[in-house]
């Protein structure tokens, strides 16, 4: 009997920061930096297979686990024309049978990524929200409607995305009584950092799938500040009290094979030290492709 191929994966870089309205720009320049991180983690497959040190195992992985496809066609002064272009980019990627994982850019990016999921798969598209922040703003004289801070509200207005299959994770601190109002007028729910911190990655996961269990496929939108910035500095805005780098990875792992799509955004080379944010941003991406292609 054959074995079923492996999932593989699509690396997609997405270098527009044009609605970093708050915080600090510079996530435009993140797609190079994770790309050359990526590339010495990626070199170690042979013959297919990667091993595994946390399992001291070999993971049969494919031969063409995480393929970088270069950058999407970013407009930098139009926003919705290099959303448009995304959303291609990830459907492209998901019609062709793989597995697109979308490299930011700022967190505007997680509306046209949930776009681009919801016009390549039938059904009920669930989001699992990763972020310091709520984003779900409406709109505002200083940030308009399509803004960093305002991605999973747009997201929300998709014909196939429900807040009852949605879930946020790692939010903590204080947001804007407009946001918590829509949350709970909504049904949209999250698991604040401290609860997160408070359950372990494994309890946590378990939570979060039985949330979203009824959505037929799950994108997986990873703002890089969900992680503490103590782990990674390189980001568009500082929220201490988040996730460490191994929770964080270990989410990603557990989560992987129940994804369609990933994004990971608001990685910013230019508050990085060392590379360190960039590195990390890269093994949550390989890291994802790998357990992504066990299922």
């Amino acid at each position: 009997m054959n074995t079923p191929a492996k999932r593989q994966f699509d690396l997609l870089g997405v270098p527009f920061d044009g609605e970093s309205t708050l915080g600090w720009p510079g996530s435009r320049f993140a797609p190079a930096r994770v790309r050359e991180s990526a590339k010495w983690i990626n070199m170690r497959i042979q013959d297919g297979k990667v091993y595994c040190l946390e399992t001291d195992t070999f993971m049969e992985v494919g031969e063409h686990l995480l393929v970088d496809r270069g950058d999407v066609a970013v407009i930098p002064h139009d926003t919705q024309k290099t959303f448009a272009a995304t959303s291609a980019a990830v459907k492209d990627s998901i019609t062709a049978g793989r597995v697109p994982i979308v490299i930011g850019g700022d967190d505007s990016l997680l509306f046209p990524v949930a776009r681009g999921v919801c016009e390549a798969l039938p059904g009920r598209i669930g989001i699992i929200h990763f972020d310091a922040h709520l984003d779900l703003m409406d709109e505002s004289a200083k940030q308009g409607r399509f803004s960093q801070s305002s991605g999973m509200r747009r997201s929300l207005e998709l014909e196939q995305i429900a807040a009852e299959d949605c879930i946020q994770v790692c939010e903590r601190h204080f947001n804007f009584p407009a946001s918590g109002k829509f949350k709970h007028d909504n049904d949209l729910i999250h698991l604040s950092a401290r609860e997160v911190l408070r359950l372990g990655p494994q309890a946590t996961v378990e939570r979060i799938l039985e949330r979203v269990k009824g959505a037929d496929h799950l994108f997986l939108s990873f703002d890089i500040d969900a992680i503490d910035p103590a782990f990674a500095p390189g980001a568009g805005a500082h929220e201490p009290g988040g996730i460490s780098s191994a929770e964080a990875l270990e989410m990603v792992e557990l989560l992987a094979p129940h994804c369609a799509a990933m994004a990971i955004t608001e990685v910013n080379p230019t508050t990085d030290v060392g590379d360190m944010t960039s590195t990390l941003a890269a093994y949550l991406a390989f890291s994802f492709a790998v357990y992504g292609s066990q299922r």
